[in-house]
């Protein structure tokens, strides 16, 4: 005996859930509805079987196959149109001809005994039997009225509560003689029930209804979505669900990993491959999806999660459904009845009100509080790039599938043939992420030169001294294990600059990326003197005058600043005692706590060791701390000013390179020793390509990374500590004592939460009040609004690049009045929200 299965429908009532599968795809407990239904049919010795499909058709054909993973034989009939429940039958009514079949809804999860219907229809010589159920809201469904011997009397589609006769309703499974096919007319749409059977019954056929005992439930709603997962889950329908029971209805996959401090409340299920960290706690009625990652403090509770879904740290999961390959970032929280819909993003400390549909490939922006369904737009669209780079967590948003595209776009802005320069930090995400750029590039017909694990800045010495066209530096994102930056340069070794950023950007979206043909497929090599030509050009360049016999503690935090450190001071004769000094591909960063005590060491070790003074670099040698000779550890702010203060005093002269967000402290420090200040903004190019102009003789961001401009123009942790080296050896004053003589900085600095859509209204207003103020300030554009007051007091106002939120900065000649001036502006940009 054979089975048709009904997979056509597009399942209209389920969007977002529908809008982009059809709806016998949709998983109940993992699995697609129909591969439940195609089960039931094999329990009960069907295994040849016609599919019915029309909606989204690949996919279903796609995901089943010829039916051999599940022991069966399928076969499918396409509708070109929707032709009706009927008319799809009779589309496949060639391969039904020789015998009796069944007929059952693919999108309908059911155990009904599907053998004892059949041997009913076979004991009552009935030309079609149709499964009646017992429901208690029959209004929505199509009311049979049989006899006593279960003969069909009526028929009511979709009856009014006056017309509700019965609690009996058709279930779409029917058994079927072949020869019921001959009324149902070729080609044209028609149903069962409200064209066919009518019929039938007026010429007196024997239709007979089978009121079945088992469980079902018509799936094509959101409620009987979450009832039939509920369902499956207390054992309401016999299912084949895949996994062990650990616990009173906990199922868990046997490739899952749930870590023993997750607290699970069961009945749940916990799909293959998935993993669930200590801290997070599934509660009743959740169902996780294969592959899916929850993460430490997550709170899951009648949560439907599908494949491949990442939820953050903290976030807050309560009877809602998440699509595949969603991802909902730390502290995000989404409430009853929301639908979200595949491939979105969710970030962090965003609110999805209940009842909101997302649909699918849509953004919501951090902070967001979003209350009514986005459809269309995708509101707050993040760009690609960020202040370090393009960034994300590994194997969630940064795949070996994104560095393949990311790496083809970039090849793609490049002529044939040309050369970059790739190199990683010491962690194992980053090395095997920096296979797949170099597979990408060089199918793409462009060459490599592969620097295996190196710092940061030799990268960007070896890309700019070179024929390099640019390079791509993969690293750990600072103070996150998880995440990854993935840094790609232009030719002088430089962030690229937006410009170039937004070319890649529109070759990435649209995917237009240029392939090699086979003769052009693109070499890997691997240069032998990296370091070596680094740290002879560095020597070279920098004064290092009177540093021999210096003692200094220098920490390399496991990094690869390891790998050159030994060789530039071992060339400059000093004492140095390090600490760290080992490539740590296991603890790539390091926390804040991490950090702290590490930097507490260090602090220890320079006092006892009488040193000159510590430093300790971050994992890729870009940036630098400082620990003064006393071993108190001097801020990333007040570095700033120490390392300028020392440059200015010795060079006497030149420009320095400083972002607008800097302490006015330092144009005292500069005025002090003749040198000139030029402000730049804070976009990620602008600092490196002033400190390349002529007459540049320092730069620093204020975050630890500084600049020397007569080796490179970029942010180098290894070259500024050199030339620190030489400039204390050569002062008369400690770096406590520098410290000590220069003016405390009165800058406070304060994030307004802002959407995306109001910065331009925002920035409009913050102009329009310093327009009127008539304060007698002036007004200041070079990165944001800068308003400066006659007293030397100033506000600056800039919009965040890469979140939701809107900076200020304010500094006057004490700290109350800088509060005041910050809480002014403040409320100007909150008006404006």
């Amino acid at each position: 005996m054979k089975a048709v299965v009904m997979a056509g429908g597009e399942g209209t009532r389920l969007r977002p859930m529908t809008a982009n599968q059809p709806k016998p795809l949709l998983p109940v407990v993992n699995r697609p509805i129909m591969e439940h239904v195609l089960r039931l049919l094999k329990r009960h010795g069907i295994t040849e079987t016609v599919v019915t499909v029309q909606f989204l058709a690949a996919l279903v054909r796609n995901y089943f196959g010829d039916g051999d993973e599940l022991g069966m034989r399928l076969q499918y009939a396409t509708e070109d149109v929707p032709l009706g429940t009927a008319g799809s039958v009779k589309n496949a009514a060639a391969r039904l001809r020789d015998d009796r079949f069944l007929v059952i809804s693919g999108d309908a999860l059911t155990d009904i005994d599907l053998t004892d219907m059949i041997r009913f229809h076979r004991d009552t010589g009935a030309l079609v039997t149709i499964g009646l159920k017992r429901v208690p809201n029959p209004l929505e469904f199509g009311i049979v009225i049989v006899d006593e011997a279960g003969r069909v009397q009526r028929f009511l589609e979709k009856p009014t509560w006056g017309q509700v006769f019965s609690d009996t309703v058709n279930t779409g499974i029917y058994v079927m003689e072949p020869e019921v096919l001959g009324d149902v007319p070729t080609g044209e749409p028609a149903d069962w029930s409200a064209d066919v059977f009518p019929r039938l019954l007026e010429r007196g056929a024997p239709i007979y209804g089978y009121v079945a005992d088992g469980y079902w439930e018509d799936v094509g709603s959101h409620d009987s979505y979450r009832k039939a997962q509920a369902d499956a889950l207390s054992g309401k329908v016999r299912l084949d669900i895949g996994g062990f029971e650990v616990s009173p209805g906990v199922w868990v996959a046997g490739s899952a990993s749930v870590e023993p401090d997750a607290v699970l409340k069961g009945p749940l299920f916990v799909g293959e491959y998935a993993k669930v960290e200590a801290g997070a706690e599934l509660r009743e009625y959740t169902v996780l999806g294969n592959n899916a990652v929850v993460r430490e403090g997550a709170f899951l509770h009648r949560a439907i999660v599908h494949d491949n879904v990442y939820l953050g740290p903290g976030t807050h999961l309560r009877g809602c459904v998440i699509g595949k390959a969603t991802d909902v970032m730390s502290g995000a929280r989404i409430e009853e009845n929301a639908i979200i819909g595949d491939e979105c993003v969710i970030e962090a400390e965003a609110y999805v009100s209940s009842g909101v549909k997302i649909y699918p490939f849509k953004t919501i922006e951090a902070g967001a509080v979003v209350n009514t369904s986005v459809i269309w737009e995708s509101r707050g669209q993040r760009g690609l790039f960020g202040p370090r780079g393009v960034s994300g967590l590994v194997n969630v948003e940064i795949t070996p599938e994104l560095c393949v595209r990311l790496a083809s776009a970039y090849a793609t802005t490049l002529k044939k043939g040309e050369y970059v320069v790739t190199s990683r930090d010491s962690s194992l995400a980053a090395r095997a992420l920096k296979r797949a750029v170099i597979g990408a590039l060089n199918a793409s017909a462009i060459n490599v030169h592969d620097l295996e694990a190196a710092p940061l800045p030799v990268a960007r010495f070896h890309t700019a001294r070179g024929t390099a066209a640019g390079g791509i530096t993969l690293r750990t994102t600072a103070g996150d294990p998880q995440s990854v930056d993935i840094v790609i340069m232009d030719d002088r070794g430089a962030d690229l600059p937006p410009g170039a950023q937004r070319k890649l950007e529109r070759v990435f979206s649209r995917q237009e990326f240029r392939r090699a043909f086979p003769g052009e497929i693109a070499e890997l090599t691997f240069p032998a003197r990296a370091v070596e030509d680094y740290s002879h050009e560095l020597l070279g360049r920098v004064d290092m005058t009177g540093v021999r016999g210096m003692k200094v503690v220098a920490d390399c935090a496991g990094g690869t600043s390891s790998l050159v450190l030994p060789r530039l001071l071992g060339r400059a004769g000093i004492e140095v005692l390090t600490v760290n000094a080992v490539l740590d591909d296991l603890s790539p960063t390091e926390t804040i706590a991490e950090r702290r005590r590490d930097l507490q060491r260090l602090s220890e070790l320079v006092s006892s060791s009488r040193a000159a003074f510590g430093v300790r670099f971050d994992p890729v040698g870009e940036r630098i701390a400082l620990v003064d000779e006393q071993g108190q550890l001097i801020s990333e702010e007040r570095a700033l000013l120490v390392v300028l203060d020392l440059v200015a005093a010795e060079r006497r002269g030149g420009q320095v390179a400083l972002p607008v967000t800097t302490t006015r402290v330092a144009e005292q420090v500069c005025r002090f020793h003749g040198v000139q200040v030029r402000w730049t903004s804070t976009a990620v190019d602008a600092l490196t390509s002033a400190a390349g102009d002529p007459g540049m003789i320092f730069a620093g961001d204020g975050r630890g990374g500084f600049v020397v401009p007569e080796f490179s123009p970029a942010i180098d942790g290894l070259a500024a500590f050199m030339r620190l080296l030489g400039l204390v050896a050569r002062t008369r004053l400690s770096l406590s004592q520098i410290d000590a003589r220069i003016p405390e900085a009165k800058l406070l600095k304060r994030t307004i939460p802002t959407q995306w859509a109001a910065k331009g209204a925002v920035m409009r207003s913050v102009i329009e009040a310093a327009e009127s103020s008539g304060d007698g300030h002036r007004i200041d554009t070079t990165d944001g609004v800068r308003v400066v007051g006659d007293d030397g007091s100033w506000v600056l106002i800039l919009p965040a690049a890469t979140e939701p939120a809107t900076d200020l900065w304010a500094e006057a000649s004490d700290v109350d009045t800088a509060q005041i001036l910050l809480e002014r502006w403040a409320q100007v940009v909150e008006q404006a929200t």
